[in-house]
């Protein structure tokens, strides 16, 4: 799979003639898996694809373990990765979340993803101004993304 260092910048038109849409919200998730399980868009297109019978992967990024960073849905299409709130969002998956036991959720992702998500939340904010950086677990009764995305990001910013 083909590594985007950073998204591509603003078009008037994208994605096979679809128009831009307004994004409002960028939503960090993780993909729930043990921390030495490395997948990538392959994988997780698979999942959902195959798994849940969407038409594409439900995220437009995946940060792999190793901090690449991966394209998934093209970000003019809206996503499937948090229910009613995907036509104005930006869905980005952090491999990892789960403890080796597969069940509970744990904040175990590697410095070079750390990195490539402070990077990207960073590019995604200056083209989509308006745009909030939420976790998954606000909109829904999970953990994940596995840690407190409105503290990372205050000590980020």
């Amino acid at each position: 799979m083909r590594d985007y260092p950073l998204p591509l910048p603003a078009r008037k038109t994208g994605w096979k003639g679809f128009f831009m849409r307004e994004i409002k919200k960028i939503i960090i998730h993780c993909a729930a898996t043990r921390p030495g399980m490395d997948v990538g868009v392959r994988e997780i297109r698979d999942w959902h694809v195959k798994g849940n019978g969407w038409a594409d992967i439900g995220y437009h990024y995946v940060i792999r373990r190793n901090g690449a960073l991966e394209a998934g849905r093209p970000l003019e299409l809206a996503g499937a990765h948090t229910a009613g709130h995907n036509a104005d969002s930006i869905g980005v998956c952090l491999v990892g979340g789960v403890a080796e036991d597969g069940k509970t959720a744990e904040n175990n992702f590697t410095a070079a993803q750390w990195n490539r998500l402070q990077s990207l939340v960073h590019v995604l904010r200056r083209r989509f101004h308006n745009a909030a950086v939420h976790g998954h677990n606000e909109f829904c009764g999970r953990a994940c993304p596995s840690f407190d995305v409105r503290a990372w990001l205050e000590g980020v910013v």
